[in-house]
């Protein structure tokens, strides 16, 4: 049988770190590339790397990635054969397939009729029945009326999951735990639905207590073959986001393995699927339950490409041009652990909140183990319009103790400056007792964070002292390449003993005056708050510094620039600020009235009006950035005084959005 010819170019409906990664296969086999932006995305990463560029719409996705007309307009306009859609957007849109094939245009992805059957609910858990999968009780109906959903609820019981029809990655997800909470969270979950898949049908189904997330990736092609590429742990999960992913599932039963994988298979046979997909599966003690099939790759299929060896877009890109699958069951084959990470910009210490900003400096591990898939460079503006994830963290290892050991090894050595990012809440996760255990479920991160983490932990001495050291080498004018002390600097003389050096530096929330005297053995002598700490700075080896303290040696790694450092140990990093020395610090703290934006982005709406008496704990507004819905709240109570902003504003993070006189 002659092979079919792979496309020659192919557009990519997609942005960030997906689209490059796209990029890169198709690269490699010698496809051109066809990026597609928003006004926002002009300059972005994806679009510099692509071949051909077609501008299609503002900066809103509703406006732009998510307008199938226009993507295939710029299909049709630069003579695209194909287009691969990554994942979300319109990767799991019916009628985008259906209109693209209508268009002449073939799909990376399952055919219209597969895509359909999987986004229906109802349907897919009816086929999934027939084909022997088990099922996770609940409501999939086309009635969607509020009171058809209150009664399913009452039906199903509490606590219960509130989840979007059209879409994953935690977009549209509610848990309810009682009838009293079901009103609101329906509400906001709807909202969050219209606004990342343009439809807010929901499902209900029974919540089931502390399983774990494991999913199967299967592959189908043209000629009826169908096989799997066994499965994915992704248990650690914050409100219903993904965190960490890790291939192979560890401490899975091996039968329970196999009957999940073959569940996974006979549930893409009974779709006719073909293409890459994933099958999601809740595991708890009692056995798995299907969850949903996601009908497109996976944000995390590095792990599954990590431990199979194989290139999962490039066969993709072969069964799209008809080919068969590469390998069959029997030649695929898992081998080694592999975990990713995501990176997102958000504060991890202010309710993970997103961020947004431009990229100041980059750094990234450079070992053969380690695999970076990203949407930014140095320069990049990451805005409030898009996800917050930026980047993906894979390493590989022979076991899962010396995988997890390389993850934190790679996240202490990646710095990103000019945005605020979970670095540190991955090095922490993944340094956890129940990351190490293999003991996360998929609500651990969201029932017991604050106790996970250690977030009362205060910084050791040995932070301190290597920030410190950094800051006076940077204060010296010699170059490193002309002295061997920072002492030896022309800033300042003193009879018979080199001037001493002071910082103001603020670390955890707590602001300090730091002082550095050099003693004639060459240690460095730091005191701060009644302590001393006796210094010295070793070595410097792939990137990571050697520092005794008082007599005990760390290795840390210290990034940054200006006034700003990151002290990255192997389980956690902190950020130290140096302030000028009368510098003014803090502002209006909570109970001053002024109700600010958290931060940078939409308005979805002002639930009070002037002269309105609200409680402390009431929402007042609604906020919208990076697809996440938050609520402002009440911090006083009071009479509202003045309203600045109105729905659908755009605003900067600390913008005052209203006042509150109090009580």
């Amino acid at each position: 049988m002659t092979e079919s010819p792979l496309f020659s170019r192919i557009l990519i409906a997609n942005r960030g770190e997906i689209a490059c990664r796209i990029i890169d296969t198709c690269r490699r086999l010698g496809i051109e590339t066809v990026a597609v932006h928003s006004e926002a995305d002009r300059g972005s990463r994806h679009v510099r790397m692509a071949d051909h560029a077609v501008e299609i719409g503002p900066a809103e996705a509703s406006a732009s990635y998510l307008r199938a007309e226009r993507v295939i307009e710029a299909a049709k306009a630069s003579g695209a054969e194909a287009v691969h859609p990554g994942y979300g957007f319109l990767s799991e849109n019916a009628d985008f397939a259906r209109a693209l094939a209508d268009a002449g245009i073939a799909l990376v992805g399952p055919s219209p009729e597969t895509i359909e059957t999987m986004g229906s609910k109802a349907r897919a858990k009816t086929l999934m029945d027939e084909a022997g999968v088990p099922l996770v009780p609940g409501y999939h109906g086309d009635d969607q009326s509020d009171g058809t959903l209150a009664g399913e609820a009452e039906r199903v019981g509490f606590p219960l999951m509130l989840k979007a029809a059209a879409g994953g990655g935690g977009k549209g997800m509610r848990v309810v735990r009682s009838r009293g909470e079901f009103g609101d969270a329906l509400g906001a979950a709807r909202r969050e639905a219209a606004s990342a898949f343009g439809d807010e049908r929901m499902i209900l189904e029974r919540y089931v207590e502390r399983p774990r997330h494991i999913e199967a990736q299967v592959f189908g092609d043209t000629h009826g073959n169908v096989v799997h590429l066994f499965e994915r742990d992704c248990s650690s999960q914050r409100r219903h986001q993904k965190v960490i992913e890790e291939a192979p599932a560890p401490g899975l039963d091996p039968e329970l393995r196999e009957e999940l994988l073959a569940a996974a298979v006979r549930a893409a046979e009974a779709v006719d699927y073909v293409g890459a997909g994933t099958v999601e599966f809740l595991v708890d003690d009692k056995g798995f339950y299907f969850l949903e099939m996601n009908t497109r790759l996976q944000v995390e299929h590095p792990v599954t490409e990590a431990v199979t060896g194989q290139d999962l877009v490039e066969w993709q890109l072969r069964v799209a041009a008809g080919q068969p699958l590469p390998l069959s069951q029997d030649e695929i084959e898992c081998r080694g652990h592999s975990i990713e990470a995501r990176i997102y910009a958000e504060d991890a210490d202010h309710g993970f909140l997103p961020d947004s900003g431009t990229v100041r400096a980059l750094e990234w591990p450079r070992e053969d183990w380690v695999r970076v898939d990203r949407g930014i460079d140095a320069g990049d503006a990451v805005g409030v319009h898009y996800d917050p994830m930026i980047a993906k963290l894979i390493v590989t290892g022979d076991n899962r103790t010396e995988c997890r050991a390389r993850l934190l090894e790679a996240l202490s050595a990646t710095h990103i400056a000019g945005l605020t990012t979970n670095l540190g809440f991955l090095q922490q996760l993944a340094a956890s007792d129940a990351f190490r255990d293999s003991a996360i479920d998929t609500g651990l991160l969201d029932r017991d964070l604050d106790a996970l983490l250690d977030r009362e932990a205060r910084p050791p001495g040995t932070v301190l002292a290597a920030a410190a050291l950094s800051f006076l080498d940077a204060a010296s004018p010699n170059s490193k390449e002309t002295r061997s002390s920072p002492w030896e600097a022309a800033d300042g003389w003193r009879l018979g003993a080199p001037a001493p050096l002071s910082f103001d530096l603020e670390i955890a929330d707590t602001r300090a005056n730091v002082h550095c005297t050099c003693h004639d053995d060459g240690a460095v002598v730091i005191a701060f708050d009644d302590r001393e700490l006796r210094v010295r700075a070793g070595r410097v080896e792939n990137g990571a510094q050697s520092i005794t303290v008082d007599g005990g040696s760390s290795r840390l790694r210290v990034h940054g620039d200006r006034a700003v450092r990151e002290i990255a140990t192997r389980s956690r990093r902190w950020t130290v600020r140096r302030h000028d020395r009368f510098e003014a610090v803090g502002g209006a703290g909570p109970g001053s009235g002024r109700i600010v934006a958290p931060m940078p982005g939409k308005v979805l709406a002002i639930r009070v009006a002037e002269g309105d008496s609200v409680e402390v704990g009431q929402t007042v507004a609604l906020m919208e950035a990076m697809k996440m819905e938050l609520s402002i709240k009440a911090e006083v109570g009071g009479s509202v005084t003045a309203i600045s902003v109105g729905e659908g504003d755009l605003v900067e993070a600390d913008a005052v959005l209203l006042e509150i006189e109090a009580d």
